[in-house]
């Protein structure tokens, strides 16, 4: 019984740490590139994993709270599920970038077609915001993936992609469906009670098999600033400026619902979902797409801690006006990309 409870202290200890563990996870993964190399192979592994796990812990209750009021998450799917990747990869074009550079342009592009990522309820719970809304419309645009996804990439990738569009959309079917599955079906069998009272441990675990994913994008990172810096720099800051354009671009449209419901759309709209796509070509991507996906996660994971201020203020006028719907993420310290 020691020998067990050593490593449940452990991984107790760790998920208490919820996204103050993040970070370190990146430089870990810079720092240590053999690490990375070892292992890339297991990414797609790694995000199904993690999907099972947000899908074990969804609360089905306030999910089933916003569905009887859709008309603002139905506006939120399609501006996250369509217009984004419509208007961005036509700005792509407008501007050269396929012509200029294609694999920067996959890169963006698959970015763009991903739905946000699972970990954004968690993230928007943290910093004190609607969780709930977050919530169904992550899962509203997850569910549209596999038929957007190879819409958008025929239209816009082409040849480009090593994968075909109807192969993309069927793997990312499989992968949503199976985590789906076995996620429900885990909840279903352990019961709420029981995931509740394995938070901690669960969060530890969600942390862990994050690092692989986390290592295995991290991996070229260190070895390519040193031999190309420019091109790191202007990477890393074009992540930064695709992640705030398509934040302040989402608050400004859904301002009608109100401040603090803009916001937390548009932090989730902004993190988007690559470890999906990655998981849905097999890592079969240009070494400029991996390296541009693993800059993309600074802005990611560097938002809380950045926006924290400005989320503390919404969130302290909401609940002086407290608007009809308003859930929190039950689980505030889960992490997935």
């Amino acid at each position: 019984m020691r020998a067990l409870g050593a490593p449940a202290a452990v991984l107790s200890w760790l998920g208490r740490q919820g996204t103050r563990a993040v970070a370190p996870l990146v430089f870990i993964g810079i720092a240590m590139p053999s690490i990375g190399a070892l292992l890339k192979p297991w990414v797609t592994e790694a995000i199904f994993v993690l999907l099972c796990i947000a899908f074990l812990r969804m609360d089905l209750a306030a999910f089933r709270a916003y569905l009887r009021r859709p008309t603002i998450v139905l506006a939120a799917t399609a501006w996250t599920s369509l217009v984004i990747p419509a208007v961005f990869g036509a700005c792509y074009l407008a501007f050269g970038l396929k012509a200029h550079s294609a694999d920067l342009f996959v890169a963006l592009m698959l970015q763009a077609m991903a739905s946000p990522m699972m970990a954004s309820p968690a993230l928007a719970a943290l910093m004190g915001l609607d969780a709930t809304l977050v919530l169904v419309t992550l899962v509203t645009s997850t569910a549209l993936i596999p038929f957007t996804a190879p819409l958008f990439a025929y239209a816009f990738i082409g040849r480009g992609l090593r994968l075909s569009p109807m192969a993309l959309g069927l793997k990312l079917l499989a992968i949503l469906a199976g985590s789906a599955l076995v996620g429900v079906t885990g909840r279903r069998m352990a019961g709420p009670a029981a995931i509740e009272r394995y938070t901690d441990e669960i969060n530890g675990w969600n942390i862990i098999v994050l690092f692989v994913f986390v290592a295995a994008l991290m991996g070229n990172v260190a070895t390519r600033l040193f031999a190309t810096p420019l091109l790191m720099v202007g990477l890393a800051a074009l992540a930064f400026v695709v992640f705030f354009a398509v934040l302040g671009l989402t608050t400004l449209l859904f301002a009608w619902a109100g401040r603090e419901r803009a916001f937390v759309l548009g932090l989730m709209a902004s993190q988007r979902n690559m470890g999906l796509m990655l998981a849905a070509t097999g890592g079969a991507l240009p070494d400029l797409a991996w390296l541009y996906f693993a800059l993309s996660q600074f802005p990611i994971y560097l938002s809380p801690q950045l926006l924290q201020p400005l989320a503390r203020q919404l969130a302290a006028q909401s609940q002086a006006a407290p608007e009809p719907v308003r859930g929190r993420n039950p689980c505030p310290d889960e992490q997935q990309d």
